[in-house]
């Protein structure tokens, strides 16, 4: 199994990025979190500061099982301004791999680089327009499988998000049998 990343910008949406690496984690799944800057320590949009395990100059993402975005305002909009950060995701994109998205960051980060073009995604819904502006086919579920994409649309689904890219990765046993330890 390949490592994955997730990508932590100031004022990240703690749920939404927290669960995912300890749903994912618990699935045995290796995963980084990365901070987007030179400092590993970022500061969530609700005040919780995260030592992140890498920074964005550490790390070699050619090889990623996934590239992952949580949401949060602005920790969206930090995201897409890291020119380092989008050129992996285009590139993870182009060569048909796989990317996660949740909540804000669907629209904003994944949205202006094409890669929601034609694609079936969901999204918070104040950003709806913004999917479909950038080529996307909104659908307002709480989480959309389309391919190598997977998106969700806000904090309440961070554990269906997680458990997505653990069955998509391991498959539904491991998936169900992370949710049945977790009690869900």
């Amino acid at each position: 199994m390949k490592t994955s990343y997730l990508f932590l910008a100031e004022g990240f949406e703690d749920i939404e990025a927290l669960a995912t690496v300890d749903i994912m984690r618990r699935a045995g799944m290796e995963v980084y979190t990365v901070s987007v800057t030179s400092d590993n320590k970022v500061k969530s949009a609700h005040g919780v500061t995260v030592t992140a395990d890498k920074t964005v100059d550490e790390i070699d993402a050619y090889d990623a099982e996934w590239l992952i975005v949580p949401g949060g305002m602005p920790g969206s909009t930090n995201v897409a301004a890291s020119g380092k950060v989008c050129d992996m995701l285009g590139k993870q994109w182009v060569k048909g791999g796989r990317i996660a998205a949740i909540c804000a960051a669907p629209a904003v980060v994944l949205g202006p680089l094409g890669i929601l073009r034609g694609q079936e995604a969901t999204c918070y819904p104040s950003f709806k327009d913004q999917l479909v502006d950038n080529g996307g086919k909104y659908v307002d579920n709480r989480v959309v499988i389309s391919g190598n994409l997977i998106t969700a649309n806000g904090p309440s689904s961070a554990f269906v998000f997680g458990f997505a890219i653990v069955a998509e990765t391991l498959g539904d046993d491991v998936a169900s049998s992370v949710a049945s330890g977790m009690l869900v």
